[in-house]
């Protein structure tokens, strides 16, 4: 366990400058994506605490949710293996299992090499995942388990999220981050200094994730900017693509094309419509994800669109 869990104390991500732009303002990244090679970004802030709290309440499992490309399916299958936890992966998609694995997403693939064992659902029946109903059924097929929630989030994985900015970010005025199940942003938002403001860009179609938010905090120096989900989740087109491998021919880091690249284009969009004042120094979070490109390449070869340039 010691590998993984002891090993995250006072561990900050660096600061990457990426462009000066007209009017003076600055943009940095903070490269959260390489706080660890398999649990990287907001999916290794979000398992810290949960993870110590089921190894001090003596559980040996895991168990969670996700989709069959789910960045914290694989960072949770991974995060277990180091850390001397089995996993159980409840998947959306009872249509999996009559599938050869050949054609299994690269992400189940990665998740089973871990160890992990899944569990697969309708997406009917997964979408009463957070009922008491399938939750004793799920313990009366698996016994007992220590329960991450899907996309990580609830009071722990804040706690963890709360840790990304420290004093050396306390320079920067307006703090963004790609938002999913509103976890990152919450801790964020939390830290925030005096005169700071924090805006999130949701990588999905939503009308609840105010409310989900305002569940964690208790300020209002925060925004939702909804304009660049792309039609939804996990969602991307010809436009995004581009982007993407402009911006990491142009400056060598990788987005992803769920959450960083969206949160990414959406930056550049708005300094460009002026939305920004002069002079601001903006702090981008690079949230991991990157091992979902491979699924998401394969499906673009499909579509014939183009690929994702892999830096």
């Amino acid at each position: 366990m010691q590998d993984f869990l002891d090993d995250q104390t006072d561990l900050h991500s660096q600061n990457q400058f990426v462009d000066e732009f007209s009017g003076g303002i600055k943009l940095w990244i903070k490269r959260e994506d390489l706080l660890h090679p398999e649990v990287s970004g907001n999916k290794f802030r979000k398992l810290k605490y949960n993870l110590l709290k089921a190894r001090e309440e003596r559980y040996d499992t895991l168990l969670t949710f996700g989709g069959a490309f789910s960045n914290h399916i694989a960072a949770t299958a991974a995060a277990g293996l180091k850390s001397g936890f089995k996993t159980i992966g409840v998947i959306r998609g009872d249509e999996i299992p009559e599938m050869p694995k050949s054609r299994w997403s690269p992400t189940l693939k990665f998740a089973e090499s871990c160890g992990m064992e899944f569990h697969f659902l309708s997406r009917e029946e997964y979408r009463q995942r957070d009922t008491k109903e399938l939750k004793e059924k799920l313990h009366n097929i698996f016994d007992e388990f220590y329960l991450v929630p899907e996309g990580g989030t609830n009071a722990l994985a804040i706690q963890g999220c709360e840790e990304i900015l420290t004093e050396a970010d306390d320079n920067f005025d307006f703090i963004c981050s790609s938002v999913g199940t509103g976890g990152t942003l919450a801790g964020l938002i939390n830290s925030l200094k005096f005169g700071q403001k924090c805006l999130g860009f949701p990588a999905l179609k939503t009308d609840y994730l105010k409310d989900e938010i305002c569940k964690f905090v208790n300020r209002s120096e925060w925004d939702l900017i909804q304009n660049y989900h792309f039609g939804g989740y996990a969602k991307i087109n010809s436009e995004l693509v581009n982007f993407m491998n402009g911006f990491s021919g142009e400056y060598g880091i990788q987005l992803d094309p769920v959450y960083t690249g969206k949160l990414v284009f959406g930056i550049f969009d708005l300094i460009k419509k002026g939305y920004f004042p002069n002079n601001s120094n903006i702090l981008a979070i690079h949230t991991g994800g990157l091992q979902g490109i491979q699924g998401m390449n394969e499906f673009l070869k499909k579509k014939k669109l183009p690929q994702i340039e892999i830096i």
